[in-house]
């Protein structure tokens, strides 16, 4: 069984065990028929973030990259049809979504016209990969923010630690390929994951939940 075999197979386990943290948001939607507390542009990012991984793994016919992102597609859009189906901003969802939707539909487009080849996968991957830094990138605001407050009721363990393994299995599945389209845009979520878990270190021990536990 070799390296990347037992590379791919990580990727995919923690993908996916990574996306499917918006599952418990999902059951929350159900229970209390609303979206509060709830972001909805995760979601619809990360649909969109998936969506151009999994045109980019079909030019390589990549069955790692084609698995992971056509099942992360399917989630992020049910998390989007239940958000729509509880939020009272329908009109302001649905502008997003539009949004979004241009977008990606551009996109698209433009690729499908270039002749395929090493241009199209150059340029696809890079705009893959600026997308994921920017996902990755997006809680820095927050993490300022528990830095300040001493708060990391925010903040999920089981999704840092579940980043974190999925950065890192990414990081050297792109290695093993020699493709800095996959590594690169993995070393941010790498690097906030280690971020998050200095921050529970830190400040868990003064968190409000943390103290009502030793009352």
């Amino acid at each position: 069984m070799d390296l990347l075999y037992l590379l791919s197979w990580a990727c995919i386990v923690f993908t996916l065990g990574m996306l499917s943290t918006g599952l418990v948001d999902l059951k929350k939607m159900q229970k209390s028929k609303s979206t509060d507390n709830i972001q909805f542009l995760p979601f619809l990012i990360t649909c969109a973030n998936n969506l151009g991984w999994l045109y980019y793994g079909m030019l390589k016919s990549d069955q790692t990259l084609i698995i992971v992102n056509l099942i992360g597609a399917f989630l992020q859009s049910i998390y989007i049809l239940v958000y729509f189906k509880y939020t009272k901003q329908k009109k302001n969802i649905l502008f997003q979504v539009l949004v979004i939707s241009t977008m990606v539909t551009s996109v698209g487009l433009y690729f499908s016209y270039l002749p395929p080849g090493d241009l199209v996968l150059n340029q696809l991957g890079l705009v893959c990969s600026v997308a994921t830094v920017g996902v990755y990138l997006s809680p820095l605001a927050d993490l300022m923010a528990i830095v300040q407050s001493g708060n990391v009721q925010r903040l999920s363990f089981p999704l840092t630690v579940a980043t974190f393994f999925t950065s890192t299995s990414w990081f050297f599945y792109g290695q093993q390929l020699d493709d800095y389209y996959i590594m690169v845009p993995n070393l941010p979520g790498i690097l906030t994951s280690i971020i998050r878990f200095y921050l529970f270190w830190r400040f868990a021990h003064v968190s409000p939940a943390y103290k009502s536990m030793q009352v």
